[in-house]
């Protein structure tokens, strides 16, 4: 590929006078003004745009990069050189760069789409295809998350993408759901009490949306409750790990048995035994 480049400038410049370099300076000399000129109304229309500053950067460097080709497309062709075989060449190379770099120009278009979209920013906290963590970076290519673990797992952008995403932190408060079984003998109206002591007693409630408590399941050893509550996002784990607590202790001051698996056995004798044999 280069061998054939440095052909096709050979047999151009051979053919060279000075008009046609004078030419090709004055095309040159507009085509940089020109570009100049392009590039301040693009980014005077992309600041009054949404976009983040880093995306604009981005699209500015492209619009760059396309104008400076098509430069010295204009500027080679008024010297006189062979344009159809340049642009062949040009062609195959873009297309040997695509094909090469397909995965690292998905992910940037991934990227680009985040940055553009706003599914999430830095700070929230997200869950994709099972991981779930903190956005600690959003780059080009990959977005950074901090685990609850203390891991940093990076996710290509391009799937990303294209994934479900949950944002847990865009709308600021969070509902947490406690589930719990209580004993048959005991009655609704007293472990719903119990669970309403529990939930006045917690801290960083929100008091809006009101909480809740239903009959939510009928199990084989326990007649399930769950409690449902609303709290701020940053204090989600704090809340539920309060009010799992609370709840223990308010079932044992009104007497609510917590009941685990387990199986009754009821030995039946018969009225009527028969007579041994």
């Amino acid at each position: 590929m280069p061998e054939e480049v440095n052909n096709l400038l050979s047999r151009s410049i051979g053919k060279f006078n000075l008009s046609d370099v004078l030419s090709a300076a004055v095309v040159l000399l507009v085509c940089l003004l020109l570009v100049r000129l392009l590039l301040r109304l693009a980014a005077r229309v992309l600041r009054r745009t949404k976009l983040e500053e880093r995306v604009r950067r981005y699209v500015l460097g492209g619009l760059k990069i396309i104008l400076y080709i098509l430069t010295a497309v204009f500027t080679a062709g008024s010297l006189g050189v062979d344009m159809t075989s340049l642009v062949a060449l040009l062609s195959v190379c873009s297309l040997g760069i695509t094909l090469a770099a397909e995965d690292i120009l998905g992910n940037v278009a991934g990227g680009l789409v985040i940055l553009s979209s706003h599914p999430f920013s830095i700070g929230d906290f997200i869950e994709v295809n099972g991981t779930s963590g903190t956005v600690e970076e959003i780059t080009m290519n990959h977005t950074k998350l901090v685990t609850l673990d203390g891991l940093m797992a990076l996710l290509p952008n391009k799937e990303l993408a294209g994934s479900k995403v949950i944002n847990y932190t865009v709308l600021g408060r969070r509902r947490i759901t406690w589930t719990l079984g209580a004993s048959y003998d005991a009655p609704t109206e007293t472990v719903k009490a119990a669970c309403q002591l529990a939930l006045a007693e917690t801290p960083r409630l929100l008091a809006d949306p009101a909480p809740s408590v239903c009959l939510t399941n009928y199990g084989d050893s326990a007649i399930e409750y769950t409690v449902y509550c609303w709290t701020e996002t940053a204090d989600f784990w704090t809340a539920k790990c309060e009010l799992g607590e609370r709840l223990r202790e308010a079932f044992h001051k009104l007497g609510v048995e917590i009941t685990y698996q387990h199986l009754n056995v009821h030995i039946v004798t018969p009225k009527n035994p028969e007579p041994d044999a």
